[in-house]
């Protein structure tokens, strides 16, 4: 099996950003704008990414428009996720923060003792996979929480905690770049950083000017997000078949 993640390059980190932003409005345009609650909407997204998932697994190799997919749908569940313990069932974005933390902690102790590396360029076997995957969910569940809690919790507003996500994952690519800062540990460090980034961004650009938002709701961003995103993974799909048939 060949490996089931693309190349760590700019265009991953831009559809990632893009995919936390769709993450955090599409939850909310289905949950508020479409009334289906939390509750309802958990339960068809939950769902879709099951199948989606169940297909991924069943490739032998990376399928730009089956893996995007998957992330973005695992934006949105884990979204979901963050949401519902905290508006359904009253827990705190400090506890969900601590208790996603930990849980991505466990899968990263788990992967490592399994497989002796947190590497994604190695991700070669069903098992590998599986514990990525977990991880990404994960990720995307304490990014939400955090984000939240920092943006809103603190009162720093959007627009600032977007600036500081930014400076935090810039600060890494500087650590990475000129101190030699592990690869694996700086790529799963703006990995988690992403989500908040793209939470407070998606955020920002749809929730009403009163509340510190720019107002342009959830359905329009969600809409031009995900465009780029086709776009982008469309690009990728052709870049890939144009060197298949060169090799």
């Amino acid at each position: 099996m060949l490996n089931k993640v693309p190349e760590v390059t700019l265009f991953f980190w831009i559809i990632k950003v893009l995919a936390t932003t769709v993450g955090e409005t599409v939850a909310d345009f289905l949950s508020e704008t479409l009334n289906l609650g939390l509750t309802g909407t958990s339960y068809v997204m939950g769902g879709v990414l099951l199948i989606v998932l169940f297909i991924q697994f069943k490739c032998k190799k990376y399928v730009p428009a089956i893996y995007w997919l998957a992330v973005v749908l695992l934006s949105v569940v884990g979204t979901l996720i963050s949401d519902n313990l905290v508006d359904n069932l009253g827990v705190s974005l400090a506890t969900t923060s601590i208790i996603f933390g930990a849980a991505l902690t466990v899968v990263f102790i788990a992967w490592y003792m399994s497989e002796k590396t947190l590497s994604v360029h190695t991700i070669t076997t069903t098992r590998r996979e599986f514990f990525y995957w977990l991880a990404i969910l994960f990720t995307f569940s304490l990014g939400t929480s955090a984000g939240d809690l920092i943006s809103e919790s603190s009162g720093l507003g959007y627009a600032y905690s977007a600036l500081l996500f930014a400076a935090i994952i810039s600060a890494v690519f500087m650590a990475y770049h000129f101190f030699k800062l592990n690869a694996v540990l700086a790529f799963w460090i703006a990995y988690i950083m992403t989500r908040p980034l793209g939470a407070s961004n998606g955020d920002l650009l749809s929730q009403p000017v009163k509340t510190g938002g720019l107002g342009f709701g959830t359905t329009v961003t969600s809409i031009i997000f995900l465009l780029v995103i086709l776009s982008l993974v469309i690009y990728l799909t052709f870049k890939q078949r144009r060197q298949t048939q060169v090799m």
